[in-house]
């Protein structure tokens, strides 16, 4: 991936560079399940990485689909896995696993800290996460439908 040259001062040369991390472990949740493993699905490929998605227990066939399309798309075998199961088993194991090193997850901050506990307590592997998603809106009675 190409870097780029950040804008700095004179003497001060700050260049930044786009790396592949590895394997990403996309740990989805049941709602938008399509979207959701696509937004983390396409930037990791994009950058190089190899992903595994592990989508809820309570859609796991729209994971299990999309891995199908990805096959037939031509997608090297390996480099997108889908897996399904419990989260507290499948999404357990991925969070302390050596072989992965970047899990993306969308749920609950319980959740969350969870697996930055597990992830920490192993290879210390990058967790970016999503997490308890409240959208709180203020509506006012002027507001035009």
């Amino acid at each position: 991936m190409y870097g780029e040259v950040a804008p700095t001062e004179k003497d001060v040369h700050a260049f930044v560079s786009h790396q592949a991390i590895g394997v990403v472990a996309a740990v989805v949740p049941w709602n938008f399940p399509l979207w959701i493993g696509c937004w983390k699905l396409g930037p990791a490929l994009a950058a190089g990485n190899s992903v595994i998605l592990k989508p809820s227990e309570k859609s796991s066939l729209t994971a299990i689909f999309l891995g199908k399309l990805a096959n037939e798309a031509g997608i090297p075998a390996g480099v997108f896995q889908v897996i399904t199961g419990f989260g507290h088993e499948a999404g357990e194991a991925l969070a302390r696993h050596e072989g992965v090193d970047c899990i993306a997850f969308t749920g609950s901050t319980r959740v969350a800290g969870h697996l930055m506990i597990a992830s920490g307590e192993t290879n210390l592997k990058r967790v970016w996460a999503e997490a308890g998603g409240k959208n709180a809106n203020i509506v006012f009675e002027d507001y035009a439908d």
